[in-house]
């Protein structure tokens, strides 16, 4: 059977690795030690419109527990990946086989560089969840999609045993040959997302009954689009229907980016505008309301870190 280890058990982990809990994969969670001794007391809670769980989880704390994984998920915030890249550098041997589900490309030559032995994927997560206060992991609605292949879109066995055991549970997971076309789909999608419920500080349904709220979106997202295509990106069929959660009426969503900042805690600014607007600028081209979004984390992050009002 296939070893994975999942870094972390928060919204996105947390999720996705019970899913294959359920399914009764072979997984081992790599977590903190007090989000450790949560799991061994009170299991891996997960509540979803489409089941709640509660789960016996495997999971270790300690770097030096670790051995080499077949599959190696990470889920960690951007900001944290090199330190988590050097916690559980014991699990990833060659030809290990790397998941990351973070957002964007900048973190996908940050893995190589650390493990240039191991085999990194590309991968999409669409959901929205949460890990709440009291350790449970929340799923709201009932999208729970994962896309991922191999980048220059070979086959891989794992990645097919993958889909195989998502096949038995409620996970939407696709093994596909155009990952690197979703990979930018999401990023268009995220960075449009979190731009203007970031720089708005409100929800998208907030937003869109505003006067100017639908212009000013379509606006982010053109610019976002225009970088990408920069990049020799050809949309996939999927992204209209992904790009519809920008544009509905009294929607309550807010991208984990708001949800960050209104706790006054670190964000993925930089790491999804801030890499955003630098490929604009390489490519020479004019992206005003990005720039304001992308400064608008900035701002907040240099206020957070001098110790000064978050204005959240």
């Amino acid at each position: 059977m296939m070893r994975v280890l999942i870094l972390g058990a928060g919204a996105v982990g947390g999720y996705f690795g019970g899913r294959l809990v359920e399914a009764g994969a072979d997984v081992t969670f790599f977590v903190r030690e007090a989000r450790s001794r949560f799991l061994a007391e009170r299991g891996l809670r997960i509540e979803s419109p489409l089941g709640d769980m509660n789960l016996a989880a495997k999971a270790v704390f300690d770097p030096k527990a670790l051995t080499a994984f077949d599959l190696v998920i990470l889920t960690c915030k951007a900001y944290g990946l090199d330190e988590s890249l050097e916690t559980i550098a014991g699990a990833v041997a060659p030809g290990t086989g790397v998941l990351p589900l973070l957002n964007g490309f900048a973190h996908l030559d940050r893995i190589e560089a650390r493990f240039p032995e191991a085999k990194v994927f590309g991968g999409v997560a669409q959901i929205s969840a949460t890990l709440a206060e009291d350790g449970v992991v929340r799923h709201f609605g009932e999208r729970n999609r994962l896309i991922f292949g191999v980048r220059d879109g070979g086959p891989d066995e794992r990645l097919a045993a993958l889909e195989a055991i998502y096949a038995r549970t409620s996970v939407a997971a696709t093994f596909v040959d155009d990952i690197e076309r979703r990979l930018w789909d999401k990023f268009v999608l995220l960075a449009t997302l979190a731009g203007i419920t970031s720089m708005m500080r409100a929800s998208v349904g907030d937003i869109l009954a505003t006067p100017s709220g639908e212009r000013l979106i379509r606006l982010l997202l053109a610019e976002c689009e225009s970088v990408a295509r920069a990049q020799s990106w050809t949309p996939s069929p999927e992204l209209p229907e992904l790009l519809s959660i920008l544009f509905v009426r009294g929607s309550a969503l807010k991208a984990s980016m708001l949800r960050d900042i209104e706790r006054g805690g670190r964000t993925e600014g930089e790491h999804i505008l801030g890499d955003m607007l630098a490929r604009a600028r390489r490519a020479r081209l004019e992206t005003p309301v990005l720039e304001i979004a992308a400064t608008h984390l900035r701002a907040y992050e240099a206020s957070r870190a001098s110790g000064g009002t978050n204005f959240a």
